[in-house]
């Protein structure tokens, strides 16, 4: 299960300490540069390799480690083991490659307690290029486990709006048994999947659709993975495939995920159509789908992730009279996803980890 921590606050006159970990001359070089140009963080080392890397972070003690995969003498994977047993670690930011072994590799790191991943773009292009990527893709990543004190007046930085008691729900009565559990999560998702999924009985009476943020080739092995844990059978979704009872479908990375008839039966359609939320696929676009579908009868869950992706199908499906559930901000890797449903009033139930399959069970 992912480390049960709160987010770090970051006091006024401070920044966000990180260090950098990559064999890489040129990889180091740019990430410093492009994390440079952001006020709110601190390049406090540049290593070549785990060993490095691990007498570094005992002499800067940094909140933040940006770590590749392969390097010499230790790689990345290697010095996660050997973080984990540490009482007081920095937050872990992978670099990884889009390809079958840097996705394999990448879902291990996650395995063993790295909180993100960011993947290497291709070789071949421009300076600016490169550090475009970084600054969009790397710098949110780094500053989602922070907040950023500002004056009582501001929003703190990555966390929802009014996100202290939540307001109250109007609940609805469903009008039968539920249909569909629906599913939505993005960082710390891996984890989070790996801990609930094998709690899901053997009979359970309903199809099971997620969304998890990734590229295709993660979603793939993350659906090979999590198959090893259950009886259920899990597929990454493709056209056309028949929702059915007991099966768990994962979206496609890169494609987003919706229901359509095809005679008697559900089936999936898969899209291309443009981002939501910055993301394909997206939970948002899930949600709305289930929520015009199956109405009162499906139940969504959204879990730990970054930004608000799935605030806007959740109104859908709330409006439709499903039953919507949350996870807690203590038991989630960066509490933006749930947090933002939370603080909207639209969550049944808000609930640890955990217990989110009890509280799906309740439901059925």
């Amino acid at each position: 299960m992912s480390r049960l921590i709160y987010k770090k606050t970051i006091s006024p006159g401070n920044r966000i300490r990180v260090l950098i970990v990559d064999d890489s001359v040129v990889i180091r070089r740019l990430v410093a540069q492009a994390l440079s140009e952001d006020p709110a963080l601190e390049i406090v080392g540049a290593v070549s390799n785990g060993a490095l890397g691990l007498a570094k972070i005992a002499q800067t003690n940094p909140d933040v480690v940006t770590l590749d995969v392969e390097m010499p003498e230790m790689d990345g994977i290697e010095m996660l083991r050997r973080l984990r047993p540490e009482n007081v670690r920095p937050r872990v930011v992978m670099f990884s490659t889009l390809t079958e072994r840097g996705a394999a590799a990448t879902l291990d790191a996650l395995a063993l307690g790295a909180d993100d991943y960011v993947t290497k773009t291709a070789n071949g292009g421009s300076l600016d290029r490169s550090l475009a990527s970084l600054r969009d893709e790397l710098i949110p990543k780094v500053k989602q486990f922070f907040s950023l004190s500002q004056p009582a007046s501001a929003t703190p930085t990555g966390r929802p709006a009014a996100a202290g008691s939540p307001r109250p729900v109007i609940q609805r009565s469903t009008a039968g048994l539920a249909k569909v559990l629906a599913i939505g999560v993005s960082t710390g998702g891996p984890t989070a999947l790996g801990l609930i999924v094998p709690q899901v009985p053997a009979d359970f009476p309903i199809p099971i659709l997620i969304v998890q943020h990734m590229p295709a080739l993660f979603t793939r092995l993350l659906a090979e993975r999590l198959q090893a844990s259950t009886p259920l059978k899990v597929e990454e979704a493709a056209e056309g495939t028949v929702v059915t009872a007991g099966k768990i479908l994962i979206a496609r990375g890169d494609f987003h995920m919706r229901l359509r008839k095809n005679g008697k039966d559900l089936v999936i359609g898969l899209d291309q159509l443009p981002p939501e939320n910055s993301c394909r696929p997206a939970v948002d676009v899930l949600f709305r789908s289930v929520g015009e579908t199956y109405g009162s009868a499906a139940i969504g869950v959204i879990l730990t992730g970054m930004g608000q992706d799935g605030l806007r199908g959740t109104q859908v499906l709330k409006a439709a009279g499903g039953f919507m559930i949350a996870q807690d901000e203590a038991s989630s890797v960066v509490w933006g996803m749930p947090g933002s449903v939370v603080a909207a009033g639209l969550a049944d139930s808000v609930v640890p980890l955990e217990n989110v399959v009890p509280e799906v069970l309740k439901r059925i």
